[in-house]
């Protein structure tokens, strides 16, 4: 299994990242990859669609609003992994917060530094696009 994570901190407050990003339909709000999210089975399955019109299906697999994270799976992809599962997490810190995003997976024919280098790099785009939101 391989894994992947970035972190970031901003001069913001958690709760306002959280507000930001907590919702497991807020992709669009903060990440310009994902345009549209729509979600279906009460909530617990957001379908997604990137740039490309590639289809990306994840389910909620946890949810703590008091924590301030969610984990969630890939149900369908265009990610030559498997058995993904992704943790986005915001910690209060005394001057703003960090946001950790994190995943394990299983290859597939990819050698494990190429998908985690894929998802380091998702990750860290995500988290730079969310930054940006943040600060505009």
């Amino acid at each position: 299994m391989a894994t992947a994570s970035a972190s970031l901190t901003v001069p913001a407050s958690a709760d306002r990242v959280w507000n930001l990003i907590g919702g497991f339909d807020s992709l669009p709000d903060w990440l310009p990859y994902i345009p549209t999210s729509t979600l279906s089975e009460g909530g617990r399955v957001r379908h997604l669609a990137n740039p490309d019109g590639d289809a990306i299906v994840e389910r909620l697999e946890a949810f703590d609003q008091a924590g301030r994270t969610y984990t969630y799976s890939i149900l369908q992809a265009p990610f030559p992994v498997t058995g993904y599962r992704s943790t986005l997490r915001v910690v209060e810190l005394d001057h703003g917060a960090r946001i950790d995003w994190s995943g394990a997976f299983t290859p597939v024919g990819v050698s494990d530094e190429a998908a985690s280098a894929l998802f380091e790099g998702i990750y860290r785009d995500g988290l730079r696009a969310l930054q940006a939101t943040l600060a505009g």
